[in-house]
């Protein structure tokens, strides 16, 4: 082996004030702009932080041993297992198994909501996005248009009726359309540890007409998972872990922007603080009843609980552009010398 370290940058005599650039010198070494510029940035922020806090020690090992444990807790199966009821236990209380604490905790600092509208902006005409959360699943039925995704007897029976179309109103056919929610305990179905098959989930395709329809329950608020780390940190920012009633949807197809959103049922106590910041106003609906005609058309009872609405999904050259548009704009105004290499900003040196 050569002399591996004749080309690493030498270091200087290092301080406070010096290991800044210390540090960026010697991680820049990358034949890569992108990965280059991320730790440029990412050093910069986390050692001005730790400056401009004056970071304890103490602190800073309490930050380690919470991201340890997020770790230690994260499975491939997110379940309820079962546990005895103990004097003051909260509603929905439980012993978790986690899967993914890392998404919980993106979640609860807004970072996923922040990331989702930096990479997927959507025009004024178009549906929003919204966090995808740490429930989805992979294993979710393909049910025809018509179908019922739920097995909750307790469940307040829902009739969904939706559309797809584009920004100029043409119905999309063919879109796949992941569903979820969760039954009418706020449990999702990987949480049950006596889970058989996926339930409260299913992916459909929409029809020429850029329809589709299912059976479901009436969400239900929830708290996300609060016996790990995470649930540890709400508690000591004195938050709440409750989640507004909704539903998740997924739609995607070659050529159109990945849409991740949900569905806001209007009204919920936690509409306007969401402990995973994903309520937007263009996203809260209103539940309806099922008039005899409509539940004649859909073979549901008439007054059944009934939820439409219309997606409207966005190109994906036409999101491109305008994330493009976005980026170019927030960095001028940053006074960021920078360029886009495959939509992304990387320091532009020519």
């Amino acid at each position: 082996m050569g002399d591996s370290t004749s080309s690493v940058p030498p270091l200087l005599d290092l301080t406070i004030d010096n290991i800044t650039p210390n540090a960026i010198k010697i991680n820049s070494q990358s034949n890569n702009a992108r990965s280059t510029y991320l730790m440029h940035r990412l050093l910069t922020h986390i050692h001005d932080f730790a400056r401009e806090t004056r970071l304890s020690t103490h602190e800073w090992m309490s930050a380690i041993q919470f991201l340890t444990q997020c770790g230690q807790i994260s499975t491939d199966v997110r379940q309820v297992l079962p546990m005895a009821s103990t004097p003051g236990s909260v509603p929905f209380a439980c012993k978790l198994t986690f899967s993914q604490e890392f998404i919980l905790l993106s979640d609860v600092l807004g970072l996923s909501l922040l990331v989702d509208a930096i990479n997927h902006p959507k025009p004024a005409s178009s549906t929003e996005g919204s966090v995808l959360g740490p429930f989805h699943t992979h294993d979710a039925p393909t049910l025809p248009s018509g179908s019922s995704m739920t097995s909750d007897p307790d469940g307040e029976p829902l009739l969904v009726s939706c559309s797809v179309r584009d920004t100029h109103g043409n119905p999309i056919p063919d879109v796949k359309v992941d569903i979820w929610e969760t039954d009418s305990t706020g449990h999702y179905d990987v949480q049950h540890s006596d889970r058989s098959r996926p339930t409260g989930r299913c992916v459909m395709k929409s029809d020429a007409k850029g329809e589709f329809w299912f059976e479901a329950i009436k969400p239900v608020s929830y708290p996300i998972p609060n016996d790990g780390p995470v649930g540890k940190l709400l508690g000591a920012l004195n938050r709440h872990c409750w989640r507004p009633a909704h539903l998740h949807f997924m739609l995607e197809k070659e050529g159109w922007d990945h849409l991740i959103t949900a569905l806001y049922v209007r009204g919920d106590p936690y509409e306007t603080s969401d402990a995973v910041f994903g309520v937007k106003k263009s996203l809260i609906v209103d539940i309806e009843k099922a008039g005899k005609d409509t539940a004649a058309q859909y073979g549901v009872e008439e007054g059944t609980s009934l939820l439409k609405h219309d997606f409207v999904l966005v190109s994906k050259q036409e999101a491109e552009e305008l994330r493009d548009r976005n980026a170019t704009e927030a960095l001028e105004k940053l006074g960021l010398r920078m360029k886009l290499v495959d939509h992304l900003p990387v320091p532009d040196l020519d």
